[in-house]
């Protein structure tokens, strides 16, 4: 069986550059494993507010955010089950603003300490800490059964839907804007928005991306960097056939280059949430009707450098 969840996590350092790890307990899927303080987004939960909350949890300490660190995503096998849970994952790089460390109780975590490189290089890490943490990925291999909880599956809930998409910020050697026209029958029909869509099960951000792309506009491109994250809530959103759904969805933004543009052609099916595409020159754009999210994208696009990641707020 399939699942998916989002995670916010946080990435701490103190003044010796050692790094705040939180060690999984029995009620967590891989016990005595460590990893970055974080864990799931709640359904309308900005991911902001999520790593802040998950990381005082487990540590009793309140952090600041001061910027996106990266966003990837992993499948793994939960031990002793046949779910097979993919996580969007994103971290942020954060700093202390107060409280006092302790270990969560009666949590998915029981330890929480400072790593050193000897740490590092002698403590069980999850694949997704070492890869951020800039370690060799481990063999993470299933915890004792006397001392673990089992992990059942959600309970799936029609009346809620959490999605996790990647939208790009898409140029060409001209400078043009790429943009795609929402179709009449979807949220936000009849407006220019930034080319992108929902991640499938097992799929990269970044994959994602650029297949959305190739769907909704034919276009081939190369992800340059990551300019953000955002989020929406619409509780009373319509879903299929008519049916209300309390829906959530996280999106990643990059900036996306087209080297040799072309014609803009909607390759997805008919009846797609795409009616057309096309670029525009930057000085045109400002006369069209956008979704807030493209126009979140583009007023910052001055503020666009190769050291800095923005966080992107804006509804669809």
């Amino acid at each position: 069986m399939k699942i998916r969840r989002i995670g916010a996590y946080g990435l701490l350092r103190d003044d010796a550059g050692r790094v705040l790890l939180a060690r999984g307990s029995g009620r967590s899927a891989f016990p005595g494993v460590w990893s970055l303080p974080g864990g799931g987004v709640e359904q309308g939960e900005d991911p902001l507010d999520a790593v802040v909350r998950e990381v005082y949890e487990e540590t009793g300490v309140t952090v600041r955010v001061t910027g996106v660190h990266s966003v990837f995503s992993d499948v793994v096998r939960l031990p002793y089950t046949e779910l097979d849970e993919h996580t969007d994952r994103i971290v942020y790089d954060v700093e202390w603003a107060g409280g006092n460390l302790r270990d969560e109780e009666e949590g998915t975590t029981d330890l929480v300490d400072w790593a050193g490189p000897g740490e590092l290089d002698s403590w069980p890490l999850l694949p997704f800490a070492a890869r951020v943490l800039g370690r060799p990925a481990p063999a993470v291999t299933d915890p004792d059964p006397s001392f673990y909880e089992p992990i059942r599956a959600p309970a799936p809930d029609s009346r809620r839907g959490q999605r996790f998409g990647a939208y790009g910020l898409v140029t060409d050697p001209d400078g043009r804007i790429l943009l795609a026209l929402i179709a009449d029958g979807y949220p936000g029909a009849g407006r220019w928005h930034l080319p992108g869509g929902g991640t499938d099960h097992g799929e990269l951000p970044e994959e994602a991306l650029i297949r959305e792309l190739y769907e909704e506009t034919g276009q081939t491109g190369r992800v340059t960097g990551l300019l953000g994250i955002s989020h929406n809530h619409n509780p009373a959103a319509v879903g299929p056939e008519g049916v209300p759904v309390d829906w959530h969805v996280v999106r990643v933004l990059f900036r996306v280059h087209v080297d040799e543009p072309t014609d803009p052609a909607v390759t997805e099916p008919t009846g797609g949430s795409t009616a057309e595409a096309r670029w525009f020159p930057s000085a045109q754009v400002s006369r069209l009707r956008l979704t807030n999210l493209a126009q979140t994208a583009i007023d910052r696009l001055a503020l666009e450098t190769p050291s800095k990641v923005i966080d992107v707020a804006g509804g669809s």
